[in-house]
């Protein structure tokens, strides 16, 4: 199929024509580094200006050689270069969240920065970072820009703008940290109430679209059992166990009452799509179905 067979809109537009679905989508992430790239980012924004390309190739070897996942960081607004390279080191693996943040005399110095997070200064507090990589894709520049405004007025400590999460279709897309937890479609509500609802250890499950730190069966398992028991506490429904099963899968969940909950899921693929602005090519992505829950 091809871009003719379909009118062009921007790929957050489709998506919401389509009411493709948040459940399952969150990409993979365990282990975080930020950097703070200030100026506006090339379509990669660690090997393109700003930032020395040759410098930033052997940043993103080193940091995902050790299972990491780079990710560029900027307050809105700054374009002055700050004196020091700031950083930040992210455990997102449930019982281990963390954040710890530092500085490096340069960017090059960020080479030598351990990746274990036995250095840096400790935060309590959350990270929200929100896509506004326009290069990468324009609806997480229009769409993102709402998103980190609204933010960046309620908690200017806690905001950052970030380089491409996935998932440009469900723009504008967040995640908010140690948790990583990924929302999408936050510019059609109040991201602020996502920035509230973390402080009561709460998700808002309409813009929710799963865990880095869990795969994707896991992460629809848990959504169709908040949706059962209308619970949406972070750390409800923790997974004990996932299997392959008929065409989908199962899904083990700690029901938090002395008892299991088990998901059976039905994986299907969705009609041919563009799944961002750029593509012109139709793809079929993945998609979760509730078969049982009990």
């Amino acid at each position: 199929m091809t871009l003719a067979a379909e009118h062009w809109a921007p790929c957050s537009d489709r998506a919401r024509e389509r009411n493709d679905p948040l459940v399952g989508t969150g990409p993979r992430g365990l282990r975080w580094f930020l950097i703070e790239v200030v100026g506006s980012w090339g379509q990669n924004a660690l090997l393109d200006e700003p930032f020395d390309r040759e410098l930033g190739r052997a940043l993103v070897r080193r940091i995902e050689a050790a299972g990491m996942r780079p990710l560029a960081i900027r307050r809105t607004g700054r374009r002055r270069t700050p004196a020091a390279q700031r950083w930040a080191i992210v455990d997102s693996r449930p019982g281990r969240e963390s954040v710890v943040w530092g500085e490096a005399a340069d960017a090059a110095a960020l080479l030598d920065v351990p990746l274990d997070g036995s250095t840096g200064t400790p935060s309590t507090r959350p990270v929200y970072c929100v896509c506004t990589h326009a290069r990468h894709d324009q609806c997480c520049a229009v769409r993102g820009r709402r998103v980190i405004t609204a933010l960046a007025e309620a908690r200017p400590d806690e905001a950052w703008e970030c380089s491409h999460l996935g998932g440009d279709r469900f723009a504008g897309t967040m995640v908010v940290f140690p948790h990583g937890l990924y929302y999408g479609y936050a510019d059609d509500g109040d991201p602020v109430r996502i920035a509230d609802a973390f402080d009561d250890g709460r998700l808002v499950p309409e813009r929710y679209r799963g865990r880095s730190s869990l795969t994707h069966p896991v992460q629809a398992a848990q959504h169709f059992a908040r949706e059962a028991w209308g619970d949406d506490r972070i750390g409800s429904f923790a997974p004990i166990a996932e299997e392959a099963a008929d065409a989908g899968w199962r899904v083990r969940l700690a029901s938090g009452a002395g008892g299991d909950i088990v998901v059976e899921l039905e994986e299907t693929r969705s009609e041919p799509l563009l799944s961002t602005c750029a593509a012109t090519r139709f793809v079929r992505v993945r998609q979760y179905a509730l078969r049982s829950i009990t």
